[in-house]
């Protein structure tokens, strides 16, 4: 039986009920106040206009949904339809268009697309713990990808000039982070490898400039040299992040096909979000979604601000 036919996905008081276990546990906290003991259940009657998941609180005097304070808030699509594109979102491993989330929920492309946005949103971790403790090894490497916004269509020379650098950290058997940078310099590319990898880590990058000097930081600095053909030395190579980028760029080029500068960010989220929590690790496609859905609190996007 598909995951897709259980009830929080086609019944919206059966949603209402799974992401208020989700969010909440076993018990309601008002988003205005913060209280958690006088909150009471509002019963549903469409006659009086009285919605399905209304709660009030006892000391605001407030009402609220399980919605309000997420990035869910102010959705005018049914709850369960927009678990489903949850479930979809995590369950694909190079990703799901807004065209296709479209056609399978039956709504508007602009509203598929804020959709997809909004669960991106709840994607974004902002995990800051160093990688690579204890001795692990962290792989890093750049790519480009898109055009820069402004720049013309064509590229001169085979450049990367004008396109969109993006820089990961890859440490092997656990976490990735992506980021999307100006250029390949030294200053700030060094600068965010010092902020995010321990010191008791062994580097491993190709022969790019910009990662000269990183073994007086860290445990080990060890470099391939793709200029001369060389792709690894034993336990010396940059497959697994390379690897990771093949994913990343299958899914931008082949699923996703056009993406804007300004938007670039949070598809490193979704990209970066299902490789964190992948089949490897022991997570399954339910319990990322469960994941995704507890990354909806205390974040907001608006149509004007994804836009």
């Amino acid at each position: 039986m598909s995951v897709l036919s259980q009830p929080q996905f086609h019944d919206e008081e059966a949603a209402f009920a799974w992401l208020e276990k989700t969010v909440w546990g076993d018990a309601p906290v008002c988003p205005h106040c913060g209280c958690m003991g006088r909150i009471g259940k509002i019963k549903a009657n469409p006659e009086k206009r009285v919605r399905l998941g209304l709660w009030k609180c006892g000391d605001c005097k407030k009402q609220f949904t399980v919605k309000v304070g997420t990035v869910f808030e102010h959705a005018r699509m049914p709850l369960h339809k927009m678990l489903q594109a949850v479930h979809l979102m995590c369950s694909s491993k190079k990703g799901i268009s807004a065209h296709q989330l479209h056609r399978i929920l039956e709504v508007q492309y602009k509203t598929a697309w804020f959709l997809a946005h909004r669960i991106r949103e709840a994607m974004r971790s902002g995990e800051l713990a160093p990688m690579g403790g204890g001795g692990g090894t962290v792989e890093i490497d750049e790519t480009f990808i898109g055009r820069l916004e402004g720049q013309p269509k064509k590229r001169h020379g085979g450049t990367t000039t004008f396109k969109n650098t993006v820089f990961a950290l890859v440490e092997r058997g656990g976490q990735s982070r992506m980021f999307h940078v100006e250029g390949t310099t030294k200053s700030e590319l060094q600068r965010i490898i010092r902020a995010n990898v321990s010191a008791e880590a062994r580097i491993m990058t190709d022969e790019g400039r910009w990662y000269l000097g990183l073994d007086k930081d860290f445990a080990s600095h060890q470099v391939v040299n793709h200029g001369r053909k060389e792709y690894g030395r034993g336990e010396v190579y940059t497959n697994t992040v390379e690897g990771y980028f093949s994913i990343f760029k299958r899914g931008m080029k082949g699923v996703y096909q056009h993406c804007k500068e300004r938007h670039l960010h949070r598809y490193l989220a979704e990209f970066e979000f299902r490789y964190n929590a992948r089949e490897a690790l022991g997570v399954n496609d339910q319990m990322r979604t469960h994941r995704a859905a507890l990354g909806i609190k205390g974040k907001r996007l608006t149509y004007r601000t994804a836009n």
